[in-house]
């Protein structure tokens, strides 16, 4: 950090005050107010029209898509729906809006008044307000490098006009760093189910900007605020949010005056520098579109939209708990994605005992796809691979040290585990007679450890039960097997 250190104690005397706006591009199929197609990656100044380069004459049309995906993102946050919401211009003079204003909402957006619940240091939950969440069309993008004279130039490629955005205004009650991250990681949570957009920040799909003050703490009246923006990451948000919180503190202490600015996080070098003095809404002219109507929303519509929202992840989570006897963490791992949850839980139905499959899930599948640094989506090993495994350890026809050898070879050989099960067939030795006959021979072997056993040290049966299943081959039962080498041991 560039900022003076400042001690805890005098960090402790301010409170932060945080809002986050967080832009989500909608995944439609074409943009918001013309027919051109809203895709990323295309080559520059293709995916354009009169209509959102703003030439004379053409007029927008709403896609009705958009409108059904902004419907559900508001009410799976919990925001009142409104049944009749106004388009505004927002007019400001830049080179990617072409147009010279932006078609947003103002005074009337579709959506306010939600919340989103996050997990705070105590374990407890607290309750980030929502203030509104409104429908507008994206700018174009200037490109500042990549080309042999960026030195000199900026281009610009227009693809992005028009294509539809929902922004979510919190409500400035976020405290620290930590919320703000947990704040934004439930909210893309919510969106990912949701279906709305696909949140990819890498491609500009969800952005957000952070509005960050500080004050003494017991004081009612907000600080000058700085707004952050060009974070591009929750982790670099994070750390943006820390070290705007101790300038801010490190400017009061030393007698100076915070001002209310624009600033751009610089990840390189962990900072944020000053980019222009923040704008007051006044400063747009916002005024009613005359292109476009109100946009009305009946209750039937939303009755419609509100069907059509799946389980939320915290409400799946709860249930899962509950259900299949998991841990919070692990709850959270199996619900990171819809999809990843929905296929778990297909698949745990089937099984004899569900919480078996989300361990071998959890253990033996995801530390491997860790070590080999891949996707739970490009595991060789099936969800009902994984069942099957589960069943054959449920039904002690296979140990678990046979299983992580299978398992292996599954990963070894880019195999799914039925294949890799019929193939090599291992089978457990269930047989007291076979297993007591190497209990004796590993007995023989070790006089010593004996000796350690009947001196009291029973710790050292466990390592009479590793040498006989390394004699095994890892067949012998392993409950079986811990029961007779107690039982030889004690006589």
């Amino acid at each position: 950090m560039a900022t003076a250190a400042i001690s805890p104690d005098i960090l402790a005397k301010y409170e932060p005050v945080i809002g986050l706006e967080v832009h989500v591009q909608l995944l439609t199929a074409t943009k918001i107010f013309c027919g051109c197609a809203n895709r990323f990656g295309a080559e520059p100044n293709t995916n354009v029209c009169a209509v959102c380069l703003g030439l004379p004459g053409a007029l927008p049309v709403l896609n009705e898509k958009a409108v059904e995906l902004a419907a559900l993102a508001a009410l799976a946050l919990n925001c009142e729906v409104r049944e009749r919401s106004i388009f505004a211009r927002k007019n400001y003079f830049y080179p990617d809006l072409p147009k010279g204003y932006q078609i947003s909402q103002y005074d009337k957006p579709i959506a306010e008044h939600g919340w989103i619940d996050v997990p705070t240091e105590d374990g407890s939950m607290k309750r980030i307000g929502i203030t509104r969440l409104h429908m507008e069309e994206d700018a174009g993008k200037s490109l500042h490098e990549g080309f042999a004279n960026s030195a000199t130039r900026t281009y610009l490629d227009l693809n992005r006009c028009g294509t539809p955005l929902i922004e979510i205004v919190s409500e400035p009650d976020i405290r620290t760093s930590d919320e703000a991250f947990e704040y934004l990681t439930r909210l893309k949570e919510i969106l990912l189910y949701t279906g709305v957009s696909d949140c990819n920040m890498e491609e500009g799909s969800l952005r957000c900007d952070a509005n960050v003050s500080v004050r003494l703490k017991g004081a009612e009246r907000f600080g000058a605020k700085a707004e952050v923006k060009n974070v591009n990451s929750f982790r670099f948000i994070r750390a943006a949010l820390e070290y705007e919180i101790e300038r801010q503190v490190e400017v009061i202490e030393s007698g100076g005056q915070v001002v209310q600015e624009t600033r751009l996080y610089n990840a390189n070098e962990g900072r944020t520098d000053s980019m222009r003095s923040k704008e007051q809404a006044h400063d747009y002219r916002y005024f009613p579109e005359p292109d476009l109507p109100p946009l009305l929303l009946s209750q039937e519509f939303l009755e419609r939209k509100r069907a059509e929202l799946p389980e939320m992840p915290e409400a799946r989570r709860k249930r899962m708990i509950a259900e299949y006897d998991l841990s919070e963490q692990d709850a959270r791992t199996l619900t990171a994605s819809r999809q990843f949850a929905d296929r778990f839980e297909a698949a745990a139905k089937t099984a004899r005992n569900p919480r078996r499959v989300a361990n071998l899930l959890l253990s033996e599948v995801a530390g491997r796809l860790k070590a080999l640094n891949l996707e739970p989506e490009q595991s060789p090993v099936s969800m009902s691979g994984i069942v099957q495994a589960a069943d054959l350890l449920e039904e002690n026809k296979i140990s678990s040290r046979q299983l992580k050898q299978l398992f292996d070879i599954c990963f070894e050989k880019g195999e799914d585990f039925g294949a890799v099960y019929e193939r090599e067939k291992p089978q457990q030795i269930t047989d007291s007679a076979a297993i007591e006959k190497l209990i004796d021979e590993v007995i023989t072997a070790n006089p010593g450890q004996l000796e350690q056993y009947r001196a009291g040290k029973t710790t050292i049966a466990g390592f009479f039960v590793g040498q006989v299943m390394r004699a095994s081959k890892g067949q012998a039962n392993p409950a079986l097997l811990n029961q007779l080498v107690i039982k030889k041991l004690g006589s």
